[in-house]
């Protein structure tokens, strides 16, 4: 009796043991693809602007402290300008000889329905001056910084989250010029020297033929919002892909995208929602409708979420998820001064 007792307790310890082990390896197995940092290449940090220069311009994070406007009006209340021999600038706008940003605060709707977002007009008189930076100068997976952070060691003037690209194994991924990845899987955002943009199909547009229109950068998340001046399509059900975790993604939420009105003339919106009384967020196709009102030819929707951040001047300027915490991202698109 005794032996056939101590005979069941090892074999349940010995499965327990083995359901331990099998935990143990899955729980190994989903840190490594989510949580350990896997640095596949260094990347030479931008140094168009030099560390300490007097310009006048900040570096560092925090919150924007500009009043509210009225429900269903934009605001683009200004502090003092400041004028340096190489730019003029103030809490929202910036002027150089080569660059001219401006942003504005819009909030519409009340109560639940309240959307609180942030356009920032771009014009470039001769060079396209868009940039793009990984977080900790990195390329791989699950590098992350918050966005200011990048932003800031880079010299941004201004910034706005990326794709995050390092949440994935796929899709196109080119950088100041540099391919680092190149697996196809979606539609996906080219950006050429030429200061144009276009949404092209992964699949059905080589790396090589990229490269030969003269791509500076390609991102890969979506969908495009708006091509040729009309709205892309149907977005009642959008996945951008298939990870642990992923979800269909049209419901209204934070939104970070970028849309171009002609040649070197951007917009780019940051949408802060999933914040009750300040700011439920957007849907795909609200998403998609604001650009077109905003005079885009081309739209292309950026990694959302958590992750929705704009930057400029030294400070972030939306409210991320209502909270003001940033979320790390693993990229940023740029602007430094020119």
């Amino acid at each position: 009796m005794v032996t056939i007792f101590r005979t069941r307790k090892s074999k349940i310890l010995t499965t327990i043991t083995v359901i331990l082990l099998i935990v143990a390896a899955i729980l190994y197995k989903l840190a490594d693809r989510y949580l350990i940092e896997h640095v596949e290449v260094k990347v030479t940090p931008n140094t168009s602007i030099t560390q300490g220069t007097d310009t006048g311009i900040s570096s560092g994070s925090g919150t924007s402290s500009n009043s509210t406007p009225d429900s269903g009006t934009s605001s683009d209340t200004t502090t003092s300008a400041t004028t340096s021999s190489d730019a003029e600038y103030d809490d929202w706008n910036y002027k150089d000889d080569n660059e001219t940003i401006s942003i504005k605060k819009v909030e519409t709707g009340s109560g639940s329905d309240m959307i609180t977002y942030y356009v920032a007009d771009v014009t470039f008189n001769s060079k396209t001056n868009l940039l793009a930076a990984f977080a900790k100068d990195s390329f791989g997976t699950n590098i992350t910084q918050n966005t200011s952070t990048i932003a800031a060691n880079n010299n941004a003037v201004f910034a706005i989250n990326g794709d995050y690209y390092g949440f994935r194994s796929d899709g196109v991924v080119i950088r100041n010029g540099t391919v680092y990845r190149d697996e196809a899987a979606r539609i996906g955002l080219a950006m050429f020297n030429d200061g144009t943009m276009k949404s092209y199909d992964e699949e059905e547009t080589s790396t090589d033929d990229l490269l030969a229109q003269g791509v500076t950068n390609a991102f890969s998340f979506g969908p495009a919002l708006v091509t040729d001046g009309e709205i892309a399509g149907d977005f009642s059900h959008v996945e951008i892909d298939k990870n642990f975790g992923n979800r269909s993604i049209q419901n209204s939420n934070p939104r970070t995208g970028i849309g171009m009105i002609s040649a070197n003339h951007y917009v780019f919106v940051v949408v802060d929602g999933r914040s009750a009384g300040y700011s439920r967020g957007m849907t795909l196709t609200e998403f998609a409708d604001l650009f077109k009102e905003l005079g885009a030819t081309e739209a292309y929707n950026l990694d959302g979420g958590g992750s929705s951040t704009m930057y400029f001047m030294g400070r972030v300027v939306n409210n991320p998820l209502g909270k003001g915490n940033e979320r790390g991202v693993s990229d940023i698109i740029y602007i430094p001064q020119s």
